[in-house]
């Protein structure tokens, strides 16, 4: 029988899988070592498991002890599981920058979690840094794993990640690229893929607001670098122990948007669902193809799963909200159609027979009816149709007696997609005043030619 004694004997592994469409313009193969196949969804089980036998190898961790870390969230899943078989607890410091998901999924495997401040130097005390270093001084009995600092972290790479890759490319690897954080993915397999063949590219991913790339082009800290980025589970604002900037050959920086988008398209054209990394991986290796020759076989990481991530870069107000998103709104509909004009619309005195005039003049299906120039109710070429039958002198009725319902009225800036929600079979129509404090209006067909354009 094939079977697992637990969950950790389920780690490594995971699949490599040929991207198709975003790559299509590369001139060389595109792999994608795909470790959200992890049970904890991340490659971050990897050396989370490691960290936690070599701890116990060295005494450090004793039964019934605490595991202590600052984690972005992946590396905390990890652990988790790992305490969960091996019988000890966990306590987690993140930062207020993690999705909540991250920080629900923890809790859920029985860790605690603390939250800290993002916007904090990494020796100020409410850092997560600082946090889970405390909770290891105060905390009897307890191993602070040290993620940045702890060489078991790059050193499970080396035994894992490396030669899997190595055997999946059957040798034929010639890039490795993969997002910089706490340098152990990287530095790890770049270790064991460079003793197989010293020719093969090492290429870092890093994010603007990270000081990791300057320090690789001029060994220099450089606190100016540091500033405030949304991208989750990689760059830094220090130098963990874990790298070796001698094993990588270049460092490529990727805006929060950039990556985010990539993210959302890997998933749509390649059906791989994964998490910000990811996108940003893809991304960078995407501004370096004029690097690239047909005979090369490049290797992307795609670290985590998108699950942890629907609140944000899967989430469309999310990505509006910080412009990360493209989308047609009320405006462009409007602006699409040419010169604008004034809206036809009926006042309450109005005959019906002006208004079906009107609907035949213009091959209109919807008038609102305005009063002192607000909406007060509309009237639809339907709902005349179902009245005539039982009313024969409908014509001559002002338009004011036979109201049906207003239109929705929305801000002029609003996107299709919500236009969409609000246009239904019993209302036909949106609408929303434009810069001059005139009435638009939007029907179902003028969002079915936007959304096809």
């Amino acid at each position: 029988m094939d079977i697992r004694n637990n969950i950790l004997e389920t780690i490594g592994n995971t699949p490599m899988i040929r991207l198709n469409r975003i790559t299509r313009d590369l001139p060389c193969m595109v792999l994608a070592k795909v470790d959200y196949f992890n049970p904890g969804n991340s490659i971050k089980d990897r050396m989370a498991l490691k960290m936690v036998e070599v701890a116990e190898r060295d005494g450090r961790l004793k039964p019934g002890g605490t595991i202590i870390e600052g984690t972005s969230g992946n590396t905390g899943m990890g652990l988790a599981l790992a305490a969960i078989v091996k019988g000890y607890k966990c306590i987690f410091a993140t930062t207020d920058k993690q999705s909540k998901e991250k920080v629900d999924i923890l809790r859920a495997v029985g860790a605690e979690v603390i939250v800290c401040p993002t916007n904090v130097e990494p020796d100020d005390p409410m850092s997560y840094y600082s946090v889970s270093k405390r909770l290891a001084r105060e905390i009897p009995n307890s191993f602070h794993c040290n993620q940045y600092d702890n060489l078991a972290n790059r050193l499970a790479h080396y035994e894992s990640t490396g030669p899997e890759i190595w055997r999946q490319t059957d040798g034929r690897i010639t890039h490795f690229v993969c997002t910089a954080g706490t340098g152990g993915t990287i530095t790890g397999t770049a270790q064991y893929l460079k003793e197989k063949n010293p020719n093969i590219q090492i290429w870092a991913i890093d994010v603007f607001g990270s000081l990791l790339t300057k320090y690789f082009r001029t060994g220099e800290i450089d606190m100016n670098e540091v500033h405030p980025y949304i991208s989750e589970g990689f760059g830094e604002d220090f130098v963990p122990e874990n790298y070796d900037m001698s094993l990588i050959d270049h460092f490529e920086q990727v805006t929060d948007r950039d990556g985010a988008i990539m993210a959302r398209r890997i998933a749509k054209e390649e059906g791989l669902f994964c998490g910000y990394s990811a996108g940003s991986c893809l991304q960078g290796l995407m501004q370096l193809k004029d690097r690239l020759k047909p005979e090369d076989v490049v290797v992307c990481v795609f670290h985590d799963h998108g699950s942890r991530y629907v609140g944000k870069i899967y989430n469309d107000q999310w990505m509006m909200e910080r412009g990360f998103l493209e989308v047609k709104t009320f405006r462009d509909i409007v602006n699409g159609r040419g010169s604008r004009q004034r809206l036809i619309t009926l006042s309450p005195d109005d005959s019906v027979a002006k208004a079906v005039d009107l609907m035949k003049k213009f091959d209109i299906e919807h008038i609102p009816v305005v009063k002192d120039g607000t909406q007060i109710g509309t009237i639809s070429e339907n709902g005349l149709f179902l009245q005539v039958f039982s009313n024969p002198d409908i014509r001559n009725e002002h338009v004011g007696n036979l109201l049906e319902a207003c239109y929705p009225e929305v801000d002029f800036n609003t996107p299709v997609e919500r236009l969409s929600t609000l246009i239904t079979r019993e209302n036909g129509a949106v609408l929303s005043r434009d810069e001059a404090g005139n009435y638009q209006i939007v029907t179902k067909y003028d969002i079915l030619q936007a959304m096809t354009k």
